[in-house]
């Protein structure tokens, strides 16, 4: 079975209210998708996201003539390939390719890799609080009511892109709005010191509904993140952006955190990204998957989910949430 055509699909869409998180304000929204069709006819979808232009060169000048009439059962080397050249291109590939041999197998993508101990996994909504305007507190909470009110029971929210009295006021009318019923995560996009992050002691280690509070410092303070640990009684997460299994074992072995967060888009291919899963189990920590780039993205880390022994015997709180 030989990889015969690979279509691509650039999409940009510009949003009609621009937000965002302490990184800055968006105003579009980019992915790019391609379909990889073997010569049996069998397809399989893949999904990246960087700058347009860079991908859909990189595809036509130099992946595509790479793949094209290469056998599929050789996913992991052709993998390893692209990782040398675009790690997020190599987990795109590996995804079309995961898809494309699940199918010839009659599989699920569950089933290819070895069957899932749950048929659900639970899900928040993740939201980019801040929007242009004063008003972008009301903004945020009326987008919180509706994913409430769509059966959402938990949510993560950003704080670090404003004043800390800001961010606490917000979060205050956040918490005023669920009642402590729904579950809240508070993502600060590595904007704190350990100074800054312990502002926040007081306040959140009284919300029993508190699930995590996400790199509140740069991910490369590994021995700060320990101190904040020891400091702060509210769980950490972190690690959205590192790219390997292996990177993670710092932040595992110092018991730096509580959760790490890999996302299937930045970690260097689907397996990788299983691995890290696998990784924070044998250190006895837990992993709740970052994927709000893309659809296909949070597809792939639900089916990982899925496939990942429980963390607990707790039959209600068993997995982590994507």
């Amino acid at each position: 079975m030989l990889i015969h055509t690979i279509e691509t699909f650039p999409l940009f869409y510009r949003l009609p209210t621009a937000y965002g998180d302490a990184n800055g304000v968006k105003s579009y929204r980019t992915t790019y998708l391609f379909r990889i069709t073997t010569d049996t006819g069998i397809e399989g979808w893949g999904e990246c996201v960087d700058w347009l232009p860079t991908l859909h060169k990189g595809f036509q000048e130099r992946i595509i003539p790479y793949l094209t009439g290469k056998p599929v059962v050789e996913r992991s080397k052709l993998v390893s390939t692209l990782k040398k050249w675009h790690s997020r291109t190599a987990t795109a590939v590996s995804m079309a390719l995961t898809e494309i041999l699940a199918k010839s197998g009659g599989l699920s993508v569950c089933d290819l890799w070895g069957g899932k101990y749950r048929d659900k996994v639970p899900v928040y909504a993740s939201f980019q609080s801040y929007s242009a305007g004063h008003d972008w507190q009301k903004r945020s909470l009326e987008a919180i009511q509706r994913a409430v009110t769509a059966g959402f029971n938990s949510i993560k929210i950003k704080i670090g892109g404003k004043s800390i009295t800001e961010d606490q006021s917000h979060v205050l009318s956040v918490q005023n709005l669920l009642q402590e019923k729904i579950g809240l995560a508070l993502d600060a996009n590595q904007s704190y010191d350990v100074a800054a992050a312990l502002q926040w002691k007081t306040l959140l280690e009284k919300w029993p509904n508190l699930m995590w509070m996400e790199e509140p410092l740069q991910i490369k303070y590994i021995a700060e993140y320990t101190a904040l640990r020891n400091r702060l009684f509210v769980p950490l997460a972190g690690g959205e952006n590192i790219k390997m299994a292996s990177d993670f074992i710092p932040l595992l072995s110092r018991h730096a955190m509580d959760f790490i967060t890999p996302d299937p888009l930045h970690i260097t291919g689907i397996d990788e990204f299983r691995e890290t899963l696998s990784l924070a189990r044998n250190f006895g920590i837990r992993a709740t998957p970052h994927a709000y780039d893309g659809a296909l993205t949070r597809l792939y880390a639900l089916f990982a989910q899925a496939c990942l022994e429980p963390w607990s015997k707790m039959e209600t709180d068993m997995i982590e949430p994507v």
